[in-house]
Formats: structure tokens, sequence, C-alpha cells
């Protein structure tokens, strides 16, 4: 369900349920055991998600909804997205195709998200009687304003990946899947190549200051933050090599 590559700091996690990519019970599970294994293995500094096929994920499985309870569906999958979500590590999503209904709010919860141009975002649960319950009817209004947000999903119109950057809904845009891949590989060994002491403070501050917690309070684990950074090796490792004129090596301590 979930295909693992690691290729030096960076893990690429690809999604393979065909033919559409669909988030079934068990491509959870799987999706929720590979990011498990990633917040454990040290050596993962930044990961990539991806999709196989036509499809980055084209909804939730539709067929599970019968016999089952709402109730649980929308909460096991809360649960899977506000891990992801609050992950220390930082999460790419690769988005071609279609990013639909909980694919969509998938890739909302990741912490940078790039598309393809023509691809299609969207929660269309309204054509089915439904409404978002992974987190969509909370996440996409702070992404692109509440006004936008209604539009989208009280009309179940999707917008394609160059509406989305305008909307800011994604970080950028690529012409087909090919650039698409290049573009996150780069962007998370750019990242990668940083220390996951800064990376994983820097991720804690956002999430604090897109919680609306207080200012006052976040200026202060902002500054316990940099303190612990400045008194790190790879603080030390990366003055040393800024004077040296050459690019640091971290060791993450």
């Amino acid at each position: 369900m979930i295909e693992k590559n690691k290729q030096g700091a960076v893990l690429w996690l690809t999604i393979k349920h065909p033919p559409a990519n669909a988030l079934s019970t068990k491509v959870l599970k799987s999706l929720d055991e590979a990011i498990t294994e990633a917040e454990n293995n040290e050596s993962v500094r930044a990961i990539v998600l991806h999709g196989e096929g036509r499809f980055f994920v084209a909804g939730a499985d539709i067929k599970e909804f019968q016999g089952s309870s709402g109730q649980a569906l929308a909460e096991n999958g809360q649960l899977l997205f506000n891990k992801i979500e609050q992950l220390k590590k930082p999460v790419i999503a690769a988005i071609h195709g279609a990013a639909l209904g909980g694919g969509l709010e998938l890739a909302m919860v990741c912490t940078i998200r790039i598309a393809t141009e023509d691809c299609k975002l969207g929660l269309p649960e309204t054509n089915l009687g439904l409404l978002p319950a992974y987190g969509g009817t909370q996440r996409l209004p702070k992404l692109v304003g509440p006004h936008k947000a209604t539009e989208m999903m009280l009309t179940g119109i999707p917008i394609t990946g160059v509406q989305a950057h305008q909307w800011g809904l994604v970080n950028d845009v690529a012409k087909d899947e090919s650039e698409l891949l290049e573009k996150a590989g780069i962007l998370a060994d750019t990242i990668a190549s940083k220390s996951t002491v800064t990376t994983s403070r820097i991720l804690d501050l956002i999430q604090h200051a897109a919680s609306g917690q207080s200012l006052e309070e976040g200026l202060k684990k902002e500054a316990k933050y940099f303190d612990e950074c400045f008194d790190s090796e790879d603080s030390k490792e990366g003055i040393t090599a800024f004077l040296e004129k050459r690019k640091p090596v971290f060791s993450n301590r």
C-alpha cells in the first residue's frame, strides 16, 4: 500500500492503491506505520509523499462507507492526519492528477505542497450528501480564507493547481509529474541538509503560531528554543563552517 524508498536523508513514501489511490482502511494503516517508522528513524530528515499512477489521492474509499460508523471513520482519519501535521519532520506533498476529498485533506496536513498545474484539488463531499471529515472544514479556511473555502466546500467544484497556487493552497506548481518530482526532491534535499535540532523546533513554533495560541507564549518558546540551538553542536559547526567558508556538516546534536 505504501512503498518506502530512502534516498540519503529523504524518505519517499508512495501510495500504491490503484486505480485512484483511495484512502481505504488498509492504506491509512499502512501510512500510519510508515509515518511512525520515519518519526523514529533519526537518519530521516525529510519526507516526500506521492501517489503512484494517475492520481495523488482521489478520495476516501467509498465502498467502505456502507455499514460503517461515520464518527469512527472520521475520528480514525483525523487521528492519523493530526499525527502527520504535528510531526517534527517536514512532509512534502507532491500532488498530481487529483487530490480530492480525503486526498486534499491529507495534502493539507503536509508541511509543504507542490502540485502540477493541471491537477484538480477539491472537497466534493457535498455531492455525496456528506461533508469533509478528516479536518478539511477546519484547515481549508486557514489556508485560503473562509470565503474561498466556503465556495469550494458548498459547491464541491475543484480548482486547478494554478488556482491553488494563486490562492495559497500550494507552495509551488510544476508543468508535469516529472518536474513535480524533481522540484519535490530538490526541496526535500535542501531541507534535509539542515540540522534537525533547528528544523524540528521551527516546525513546533509554526504549529504554535498556527494554532492561535498567544504571541507572548510563542515568543517565550522561541527564545527557549533559540537558546537550545545556540548551545548545540550543530550551531558550533554551522558558525565555524560559515567563518571557514565551507558547507556545514550537521550531526543533529
